[in-house]
């Protein structure tokens, strides 16, 4: 008997009292949630937490027991209040060093004399035996260790670091998507939806409801590793909606 293969898990630890505060919006989740389903991880948490030491050491302790790759953002900047690197090294009870391939990388970015001061060389400061992920936007890089890697917030630097190491990820099969809009409500749907999930346990099926121009409807979406199934449950849905009257956009 063929058991089904291991799902490989991933958390997002959003690190920034801007963000909590509502000042800046996170536009980071998106980005790596979609990535995630392209590489085959499952991203099954999310957590948004202050700049505080003793908070980022519990989150990452915790969560990189409870997932196969903890992703962070945020806190690795130049500023008094960037102690994301610090609060890692103390949650591997290492320390936190200046690392000479970080010091090089921004050497190579900073050219000009009097850029690379005290104050960017902070972001050379990473935890005893961590490897450096790469910036090919501003120099500063992150850093992995063990199975927690550590990205800026900045969504055009972290996308670019997260891309370019995603070889050191390994994943399953990409996650697919198909999404079916309807003018019906949730209500009438909730019984079938409920069916055609017991008869389909491979795939996931969300329901969200909505209020454009003036009408109410639902935007049903299907998330599953094996195409054949996505589009069986699809077809279920359609028929469903079909059966109870409505209307189906995909």
């Amino acid at each position: 008997m063929n058991s089904s293969p291991r799902v490989i898990t991933a958390c997002l630890l959003i690190i920034g009292n801007e963000i909590l505060s509502g000042r800046t919006q996170d536009a980071n989740l998106a980005f790596i949630g979609r990535r995630c389903d392209d590489l085959g991880i499952r991203l099954r948490e999310v957590r948004v937490i202050p700049d505080e030491e003793e908070i980022i050491i519990a989150a990452v302790n915790g969560c990189r027991k409870a997932f196969d790759y903890v992703f962070t953002t945020g806190g690795i900047g130049p500023t008094h209040d960037d102690i994301t690197a610090a609060s890692v090294a103390g949650a591997f009870n290492v320390a936190l060093e200046q690392n000479a391939g970080a010091v090089a990388a921004m050497q190579r970015y900073y050219k000009e004399p009097g850029m690379l001061n005290d104050a960017r060389l902070r972001m050379a400061n990473i935890p005893a035996g961590a490897k450096l992920i790469d910036n090919p936007v501003s120099g500063a890089p992150g850093f992995q260790i063990e199975n927690v890697f550590v990205l800026p917030g900045v969504p055009l630097i972290m996308q670019a670091m997260f891309d370019g190491m995603t070889g050191r990820l390994v994943g399953g099969a990409p996650v697919i998507t198909e999404s079916i809009t309807t003018n019906l409500r949730e209500g009438a749907l909730a019984g079938g939806l409920a069916r055609i999930q017991e008869n389909y346990p491979d795939v996931t099926i969300g329901s969200y409801p909505f209020f454009r121009k003036g009408k109410l409807g639902v935007n049903l979406v299907m998330r599953a590793t094996q195409r054949e199934k996505l589009d069986d449950s699809a077809e279920e849905i359609r028929q469903l909606i079909k059966t109870l009257g409505g209307r189906v956009f995909d």
